[in-house]
């Protein structure tokens, strides 16, 4: 179980630190996403931030559990509420936070199972 975990783990967390870099440096992809659902931009740095804490907890996860698992629930969260204020604003474009709930909720089981 560990295995699939790291591997799982490594892959969400590149996921997040690519978003929360396109978050930092502004993507009009990410920004435009993001005020679609009502995001204030001075928002914008702390969930960057977010993002970027869940990949290096993920990471150091990997030698921590505790730390990985705690990484993976504000992943899970983090994402499940992006899902959520998509559906909200009744935009049907949330395909990657749906996904990206799914992943980091199979990172935080794979972290338990693997404990």
């Amino acid at each position: 179980m560990f295995i699939a975990y790291a591997a799982v783990a490594a892959l969400l967390a590149l996921a997040s630190l690519g978003s929360a870099f396109m978050t930092f440096t502004k993507n009009p992809q990410v920004i435009g996403s993001m005020t679609k659902v009502g995001v204030p931009e001075g928002a914008l740095p702390w969930l960057a931030t977010a993002k970027a804490a869940g990949a290096i907890g993920l990471l150091v996860g990997l030698f921590v559990p505790a730390l990985g698992e705690a990484a993976a629930v504000g992943l899970v969260l983090y994402f499940a509420g992006a899902v959520i204020s998509h559906l909200r604003v009744k935009d049907y474009e949330l395909a990657p936070a749906a996904v990206l709930t799914l992943i980091a909720a199979a990172a935080l089981v794979l972290r338990i199972a693997s404990a």
